[in-house]
């Protein structure tokens, strides 16, 4: 409660258990080389929603295509970053015949292949937001992705979790 007794709505993160998707690209952010101001704000936006993952406030969902994505990055430093994050994840998604079936269809609907399994799984967990700062995707995960979830870039996500 503020001053005066007036109540203060809460965060949009603590009125629920948000479940979130980070995909690789979004995952590997904050160790991106900050040479433009957008790569910079969503290098901070994504390090912060980790840290709030990291707290339990918000729900960081993995999967084995994350999994797989990540151990075939030929640089060490972020493959071992990506993989302690996702240690921090509260739910882990198998792919199954119902997440390569949906994933097919994203593909056939224009989605590369790996981004229709991130996709179909974030899906099959329900979670609530998919995470990107691929801009193809982003665009593209708008319309395809079920109405349950949001494909927002990472600061799209911040901006939503400060609501």
């Amino acid at each position: 409660m503020a001053e005066g007794g007036v109540t203060l709505p809460l965060p949009y993160f603590l009125r629920r258990n948000m479940r979130v998707y980070l995909d690789t690209c979004s995952l590997q952010r904050p160790l991106d080389t900050r040479s433009q101001i957008r790569i910079s704000l969503e290098a901070e936006a994504v390090t912060g929603l980790i840290g709030l993952c990291v707290d339990g406030l918000v729900e960081l969902v993995s999967s084995d295509v994350l999994l797989f994505e990540t151990r075939r990055n030929p640089w060490s430093e972020r493959r071992a970053y990506a993989l302690t994050v996702l240690e921090t994840a509260t739910d882990f998604i198998r792919t199954d015949r119902t997440i390569r079936n949906r994933a097919a269809q994203l593909h056939q609907q224009g989605l590369k292949p790996l981004d229709a399994l991130h996709l179909a799984s974030a899906e099959a967990a329900n979670a609530d937001f998919f995470c990107t700062v691929d801009d193809k995707l982003l665009a593209r995960g708008k319309i395809l992705a079920q109405p349950e979830i949001r494909v927002v870039s990472p600061i799209e996500l911040i901006e939503e979790i400060n609501q």
